[in-house]
């Protein structure tokens, strides 16, 4: 019966795509008495309305009393930002509350004082599709963690350069300005070392990541010409080390965008940053989730590590054919195919010649 009005907030939602960090996406149809659809909102940056808030304060003259609020997650019980939108659908006397999913923070309760206030709950409406939408939050509060997409482009043969390291380019003008669109979505860009001093990328967000174990990135590098960045060093470095690359950091670049690099600490494990670790250090700094550009070798690690939850496959119709061209995903040793680390396809797009494959991790 609600199914449609769901996905309408569903689309209402994801108008804050990339804005509402570390709130969800939350997307508000508002039904008058009869049925009839008279307001809709969304939460469209963090800070501001909530997406019921929103749809309410919309309506002047009490046309809602006795209709139903449609909404994507549980409306909030807790003082925020924002006063709690329970309170507003109690105060604008709302017959009905219909959402997708429970909210996975702890603190929001609403349906029982929903129902204390004689107002019918129902839940449980395309849940599934409510959590894929809210992947991001529901990893946060499930996981304590930040939510992790990878981005990678290959050859049919899954290569992503030859074995000299030239890669440019595998995919379309299309498939790469998706890549860009799809950064805009996640609270920071990760890449490595490696990859900044082999291609030099310039990466414009506005939040960057660089894992930089031994501190040997030129800082003259495009990377660091733009955005907060954040450096994230091995932490039993020797004190010189860190010490002159700072000094170099506010010798070589403008006084501004040095204020805007960060070096921290992180520990190490097997002679790489370990990856736990450094999640938790970003999850602490309120980076809800990010989106990793690396080479084969970190992507490795990535998949291995267990951490990453989705990617962003571009395939481009090519074979490269050639054993020694760099994988999309290299670093294991392995004899039995059942071994393999499993992800379900979610999504294939057409772009121009290639096609792009979305994964997320599969349960078990």
């Amino acid at each position: 019966m609600y199914e449609n009005y769901m996905k309408e907030c569903f689309e209402l939602a994801k108008k804050g795509l990339g804005k509402t960090s570390p709130n969800p996406l939350v997307g508000c149809v508002v039904l008058d008495k009869d049925g009839n659809k008279i307001s809709t909102g969304y939460h469209s940056k963090y800070g501001e309305n909530h997406a019921e808030r929103d749809a309410l304060l919309k309506l002047k003259n009490g046309e809602e009393e006795g209709g139903t609020v449609i909404v994507n997650l549980e409306p909030c019980s807790h003082h925020g930002k924002t006063p709690p939108c329970v309170d507003l659908i109690i105060e604008r006397k709302i017959k009905r509350v219909v959402f997708a999913m429970k909210d996975p923070n702890p603190i929001v309760s609403s349906i029982e004082k929903l129902k204390n206030n004689g107002i019918e709950v129902i839940y449980g409406v395309l849940e599934n599709e409510a959590m894929d939408l809210n992947e991001v939050f529901v990893t946060n509060m499930q996981k304590k963690r930040p939510f992790i997409a990878l981005k990678t482009a290959t050859t049919i043969d899954g290569k992503i350069s030859t074995r000299t390291g030239s890669s440019k380019w595998i995919t379309s003008n299309k498939s790469r300005e998706k890549g860009r669109e799809l950064r805009t979505i996640y609270d920071a860009v990760l890449t490595t070392s490696s990859t900044v001093i082999a291609d030099n990328p310039n990466f414009n967000n506005d939040f960057k990541i660089l894992l930089d174990r031994n501190l040997r990135v030129d800082l003259e590098k495009k990377f660091f010409k733009s955005g907060k960045i954040l450096v994230i060093y091995d932490e039993k470095l020797n004190n010189s080390v860190i010490d002159n690359k700072i000094f170099c950091c506010k010798k070589n670049i403008s006084e501004q965008q040095s204020e805007n690099i960060e070096f921290i600490p992180c520990p190490v494990k097997n002679d790489k940053i370990d990856i736990n670790s450094m999640l938790q250090i970003l999850f602490e700094r309120k980076i809800m989730s990010i989106f990793v550009e690396t080479g084969g070798v970190f992507n490795g690690s990535m998949i291995e590590s267990g951490f990453v939850d989705k990617i962003y496959h571009f395939i481009a119709p090519k074979i490269l054919g050639d054993n020694f061209g760099q994988s999309a995903f290299s670093g294991r040793s392995i004899e039995n195919i059942n071994d393999c680390i499993n992800y379900e396809v979610q999504n294939i797009k057409k772009l121009e010649k290639d096609i792009l494959i979305t994964y997320k991790r599969a349960n078990g």
